[in-house]
């Protein structure tokens, strides 16, 4: 029953107030208006039985009884209090440890699996090395012109490109510095010619990434070749390969460890400036100790140099590549070597260090 039939005064009006006029005189009136005159008792705001008192149960108890008292005599049932279960309490959380990113123990396998054909290939027969690189050269091309043109829709042509890399390579290790350049050349002249088979929408910005791929994995890579043609070949592309590894080993050991301050944040964000030194520091002990047991007629404080400039050039590859990689949007160039990406991204900090190694090594021994 609603509040408003238990002595509002919308309810007086509704049993005869005087608003509404007197009630007709007789007995039976009489009896009937002393009844309903009669002053109405206060009593709780309880809810009668039925729908009623289930409703105001629940508005009032929520997940309480679900039920009320059935007369008004009868002492409204208190509600029972909710049992408050126990919380769960939450064990404090260990402090996270520094993770490398990729699988570690994939990473290594790989690395080691390379190292032993690579050196195995270095020592044994020099025309098989030769091949090792010719190889890495053209799945290199193959995996930055895909890229290319999956995110920006760069359509580099990779038949000329793979062809005159690899010729590249091998004109390098037969007529030095001399036939790279001319094979650079003529390699850029195939590009320009290849893609006139297609149409000419975005010719210039198509030839311009393919003589930008030329120069940037087969061209450099034939100072691998030039280094691997001296009398002491094997021993020299070796030291490259060592101070280039220590290098990155160095940077990494050292920047996780100690590394705080972000050394070009907006291009590499997990590169630091502390790991930068530890690059530098392992490099140059690794130069002099090459430099002085490994290159004849070397000496301690050349291989200080040598390192020095190694760790430089290897991180700006790697930076290099880091923006290329920004700018596509990718995390790697591929995904051919598990727990390291692709062929290019190991390439990243080799390719722009092989002309510095070749150069220093020129002017110290010759």
């Amino acid at each position: 029953m609603n509040d408003s039939s238990w002595g509002s005064p919308a309810g007086a009006g509704y049993w005869g107030s005087p608003e509404m006029g007197a009630a007709p005189a007789g007995p039976a009136h009489d009896v009937h208006e002393a009844q309903q005159t009669r002053p109405m008792p206060i009593v709780p705001d309880v809810p009668d039985a039925g729908r009623d008192a289930d409703d105001h149960d629940r508005r009032s108890q929520g997940a309480g009884s679900s039920h009320g008292p059935l007369f008004r005599d009868e002492a409204p049932v208190a509600a029972r209090p909710l049992a408050e279960e126990p919380m769960a309490v939450q064990p404090p959380t260990p402090p996270q440890k520094k993770r490398a990113g990729r699988d570690l123990r994939a990473a290594i396998g790989v690395g080691v699996g390379l190292g032993a054909v690579i050196v195995a290939s270095l020592f044994i027969v020099k025309p098989v090395f030769l091949g090792v690189i010719a190889i890495a050269v053209v799945v290199g091309l193959w995996e930055l012109t895909s890229r290319l043109e999956e995110r920006k829709g760069i359509r580099a042509p990779l038949v000329p490109l793979a062809v005159g890399g690899a010729a590249m390579v091998v004109a390098g290790f037969v007529r030095g510095a001399e036939g790279a350049w001319v094979a650079m050349a003529l390699t850029a002249l195939a590009v320009l010619v290849w893609r006139m088979t297609e149409p000419p929408e975005d010719y210039l910005r198509d030839v311009t990434a393919g003589v930008f791929a030329a120069f940037y994995v087969p061209f450099l890579a034939t100072f691998v070749a030039m280094m691997l043609d001296a009398p002491d070949g094997d021993w020299r592309v070796l030291t490259f390969l060592l101070l280039t590894i220590v290098s990155d080993t160095g940077a990494y050991a050292v920047g996780w460890r100690f590394g705080k301050h972000k050394l070009a944040p907006r291009i590499s964000p997990g590169k630091t400036r502390e790991g930068l030194l530890g690059a530098i520091a392992f490099s140059m002990v690794a130069g002099a100790l090459c430099m002085q047991f490994l290159i004849e007629d070397g000496t301690w404080w050349q291989g200080l140099v040598l390192g020095f400039a190694v760790a430089v050039s290897a991180t700006l590859g790697d930076l290099g590549e880091s923006m290329i990689k920004r700018d596509l949007g990718i995390k790697d160039m591929g995904t051919l070597l598990p727990g390291h990406g692709g062929i290019m991204d190991r390439l990243d900090s080799l390719l722009p260090t092989a002309p510095v190694v070749w150069l220093l090594l020129v002017i110290f021994v010759g």
